[in-house]
């Protein structure tokens, strides 16, 4: 999944050198991908990269959660709640735009805001998923060939 800043405004830092240099926002963006394994134990993280103005990340989703009326995750003081207790990606990336959101904007940056809605690809095998890594892993290394501004 690709999830981008608004307006891809760059606010997670720089790559210099095919080495992508985190910003204050960017490491809260990155602590806080890294967090959704204590909220959500029905998840792996796979490979992921934060660039200056958005996010790639491969999450693998399994099993079965609580079957109750509703699926309740905590977010330290805040709950997201549904009526809906099946997995889903959705809810996952709802919880890690609102939570890093929060943490960015507690940090003093009001302003930020992440691109309505998120790029997601199911991925259907090994080769597949091979693939996909070798592309989040030389992002930072493509970042000038692909023209970004620096």
């Amino acid at each position: 999944m690709t999830i981008c800043t608004k307006g891809q405004e760059y606010s997670f830092g720089e790559v210099i050198n095919g080495v992508i240099e985190l910003s204050k926002l960017g490491s809260i963006v990155r602590d806080c991908w890294l967090k959704l394994l204590i909220h959500f134990k029905f998840i792996e993280l796979d490979e992921y990269v934060v660039l200056p103005d958005h996010l790639h990340g491969i999450i693998n989703i399994f099993g079965d959660i609580d079957k109750g009326l509703i699926n309740q995750t905590p977010t330290n003081h805040d709950w997201i709640m549904t009526k809906d207790s099946q997995v889903t990606l959705g809810k996952v990336i709802r919880h890690f735009k609102a939570k890093s959101s929060k943490t960015i904007h507690d940090a003093g940056y009001p302003n930020f805001q992440w691109q309505r809605n998120y790029y997601e690809h199911i991925i259907r095998d090994e080769h597949e998923l091979s693939e996909i890594r070798k592309y989040i892993i030389s992002n930072p290394y493509d970042w000038v060939s692909e023209n970004k501004k620096l």
